[in-house]
This record gives C-alpha cells, sequence and structure tokens, in this order.
C-alpha cells in the first residue's frame, strides 16, 4: 500500500503528515479523507487550480496528465515542474512526498 508523506504546511497540517492511499486514488482525495482540507473549488472536475500540489519525491509513479490539467497547471500560483492538480493526480505503487503550496489563486476559501 502506497503512502503520501504531506510535508508541513502552517495552516492544513502544521506537523506534516503520512498517510496511507490505494493505488488509483487521488492525492486529493487521500488528503480530505484525513482531515487535510487542500482547496479544490471545482469539487475535483479538473476546472480550477485550487488543489495544485508540487509532488517532490514519486513524481513519475503518477498518471500522466492531459491537457485539460496541463492548461490549467498553466494558471496556478508558484507552478513547477513537479505541480500536479490534486484532483487529477492518481497514485500509483510507489510512495510520494508532497508539498501543498502556501497560496492559491482563490482569493477566498471554500470552506468544504
Amino acid at each position: 500500500m502506497p503512502q503520501i508523506i504531506f510535508l508541513p504546511h502552517a495552516e492544513l497540517c502544521p506537523e506534516g503528515a503520512a498517510l496511507q492511499a490505494e493505488k488509483g486514488e487521488t492525492v486529493l482525495d487521500v488528503a480530505l479523507r484525513n482531515g487535510i482540507s487542500i482547496e479544490h473549488a471545482c469539487e475535483k472536475s479538473c476546472a480550477c487550480t485550487t488543489c495544485h500540489v508540487i509532488v517532490r519525491e514519486g513524481f513519475r509513479s503518477l498518471n500522466e496528465s492531459d491537457e485539460l490539467e496541463e492548461d490549467m497547471l498553466d494558471k496556478a500560483w508558484g507552478l513547477e515542474p513537479e505541480s500536479r492538480l490534486g484532483c487529477q493526480a492518481r497514485i500509483a505503487d510507489e510512495d510520494l512526498v508532497v508539498e501543498i503550496p502556501k497560496y492559491t489563486v482563490n482569493m477566498v476559501s471554500e470552506g468544504h
């Protein structure tokens, strides 16, 4: 069973977290199931960038991003080569280390 290590984030998980994941689950779903409230303003439909994450380790093990996700990522704050939308990044067999960016393009939290 793969594990996702979320690096510390001042507001969402100050201590960081090591979470068990199921193959095929999205990074966002694992976070939400474990109380890490990553924004997801479009309700996981790949129509915004609020669930932007940076995969520090294990990036190549994820499913490939499609053109729609790539277009959305171009609008994300703090885009890096290992950026993905948490709602689209499906976990394979490898462990991941994920950073949640400090900021999103949302002016106000959706409060999910």
